[in-house]
């Protein structure tokens, strides 16, 4: 009968993920199933300890350094979810992406262990980015959408409005009823976009975080030059700006995309035509800061101390007659807190507002 060893040996070397025990008591790998070989084409098992520089340096600049930090930690006694790392062996050579699970353990003998499995999700990774990115394009494409109808549809119900006040002398039941169906028309048009909008993102607070770590300048420039290239359609102008170039964090890329869209709407409701909004990151030694700026009409103050209450009092219609909510900014704040993070803002009445968001890393 096989005893429990030789059937966990069996296990292990039929896997495709590459499973390891490294000790960090004697800097040493002390085990890797033939998952290794196939997973870094030219290595080998036996110098598997000797392959750490190298393989190390596949990785980029910023990986390498998060890695490190990660496994330090690990080292410690620190807990970490999967990382994620970028694996480059070449210049030329296509990107992949690695799943690496780890855990600490002290062996019988006291030797600190990191034991674990590394996977590589390209495939997966890639189809994740799309889907992230098809969906960021999907919401602020609603949201610019719901922009761009308020103001034509809102005049019309206005004018519907003028009809009624002046026809009501005709006495004209038909004539009535079509005015009515105008204004209810118009008023319905414009909630059922913005209805969406506001449940897709209100849901969003009630649904457990799926972290990762990504590129968040990438992401947020890509949500900006959406609306960069729809300025005809809400005339206002938008600009972005980060430094560095790239900015990686571990965050729910779909969620914090919602809190930027919904700050970025927020921003259009309250700017005059014409106006400027700034999208903007900023990494710092401990966190990343996000800033949100417009040069619109400002919060009045007796407002600002209870912005971020549920159902507050703080709402009001935007300048193009846009509906609230009064969900918006509590949600905004709870998606925030989720990350480990802290919004405020400020504001001055005809100045403009910007919020703040400050993330740890």
């Amino acid at each position: 009968m096989l005893d429990q060893t030789e059937v966990l040996h069996h296990l292990l070397q039929g896997s495709p993920l590459l499973f390891f025990a490294y000790s960090v008591s004697a800097s040493q790998v002390l085990y890797v199933n033939e998952a290794y070989e196939q997973l870094f084409p030219g290595a080998s098992r036996d110098t598997a300890t000797q392959d750490l520089p190298r393989l190390l340096s596949y990785l980029p600049a910023e990986d390498q350094a998060y890695a490190l930090t990660c496994f330090t930690d690990l080292a410690n006694g620190e807990m970490h979810d999967d990382l994620l790392l970028r694996l480059q062996p070449q210049p030329e050579a296509p990107l992949r992406w690695l799943n690496v699970r780890a855990h600490r353990a002290v062996a019988t003998d006291g030797q600190v262990l990191l034991c674990g499995t590394v996977q590589d999700v390209t495939v997966d990774h890639e189809y994740t980015r799309n889907a992230d990115k098809f969906m960021a394009k999907k919401n602020t494409t609603l949201e610019i959408l719901s922009h761009d109808l308020a103001g034509p549809l809102n005049m019309l119900q206005h004018l519907a409005g003028f009809f009624q006040e002046r026809t009501q002398s005709l006495h004209d039941p038909q004539l009535e009823k079509m005015v009515l169906v105008m204004q209810e028309t118009c008023r319905d048009s414009v909630n059922l976009i913005r209805e969406f909008v506001d449940s897709e993102f209100a849901e969003s607070a009630s649904v457990q975080l799926k972290r990762a770590r990504v590129d968040l300048t990438a992401n947020l420039r890509q949500v900006m030059d959406t609306y960069q290239r729809s300025e005809h359609l809400v005339a206002k102008h938008f600009s972005f700006s980060s430094t560095p170039e790239a900015v990686y964090i571990e965050l729910d890329n779909n969620k914090f995309l919602q809190v930027i869209n919904n700050l970025l709407s927020n921003a259009i409701k309250f700017t005059r035509e014409g106006g400027h909004i700034s999208l903007a990151v900023a990494q710092h030694p401990q966190h990343v800061l996000v800033t949100v700026a417009d040069d619109g009409v400002g919060i009045p103050e007796q407002f600002q101390p209870v912005l971020f209450d549920r159902f507050t009092r703080a709402r009001r219609p935007g300048l193009r007659g846009e509906k609230t909510t009064g969900l918006g900014m509590s949600i905004i704040q709870t998606l925030v807190q989720l990350h480990g993070g802290t919004i405020w803002f400020e504001s001055r009445e005809g100045v403009g507002t910007t919020f703040y968001i400050k993330l740890p890393t």
